[in-house]
């Protein structure tokens, strides 16, 4: 084997003079019973990526749509959650300050806090609540979805397996769904 050959394999596993260009897509499709599903990934290989998307939904009984077929069900917002065991507010005063720094909803459930909020507002919300001393369960920008689809127990199944599944893939990085839970 020529010494050419094997200092470029080594050059090309060591990532030496690598140009690789990641890539940003966001594929859209159906799960279980017309479930909307969106999947972000990031890759260097769209070929690759789309094929491994694409198996994904097949082996678990949904399928790959167009650009576009389920992102008007969905909107980008600011979601942060605090759990109520965590801070010495009151609801009426986390509430307040939520409201007060610019949030655009408010939920209080039995365990937490959902603070909702633009994409644009979120940095704002989030130091305020911060500089208070809170922590939080979760805090990101995400895509909510504007309604939910129950399923029944076997078709619930099939839609965790197709999540699992895209999941599990290396280059997605996200996967958003309309299943309510």
């Amino acid at each position: 084997m020529p010494n050419d050959t094997i200092n470029n394999a080594i050059k090309k596993a060591s990532g030496a003079g690598s140009n690789e260009n990641y890539e940003e897509i966001t594929y859209e499709g159906y799960g279980v019973n017309g479930v909307a599903v969106i999947v972000e990934a990031s890759t260097d290989n769209k070929n690759r990526t789309a094929a491994d998307v694409r198996h994904a939904f097949d082996r678990a009984g949904g399928n790959l749509g167009t650009s576009g077929c389920v992102s008007y069900l969905f909107s980008k917002k600011g979601v942060i959650v605090i759990d109520k065991t965590t801070t010495d507010l009151s609801e009426d005063d986390m509430m307040m300050l939520a409201l007060d720094n610019g949030a655009e909803d408010f939920e209080a459930t039995d365990e937490c806090y959902e603070i909702t909020t633009t994409p644009e507002d979120f940095g704002t919300v989030r130091e305020a609540l911060e500089g208070q001393g809170l922590e939080f369960l979760q805090a990101e920008v995400q895509l909510v979805p504007s309604t939910y689809i129950k399923l029944d127990e076997k078709d619930g199944e099939k839609m965790q397996r197709l999540i699992d599944n895209l999941e599990d893939l290396d280059d997605v990085m996200n996967v958003y769904h309309n299943w309510e839970e």
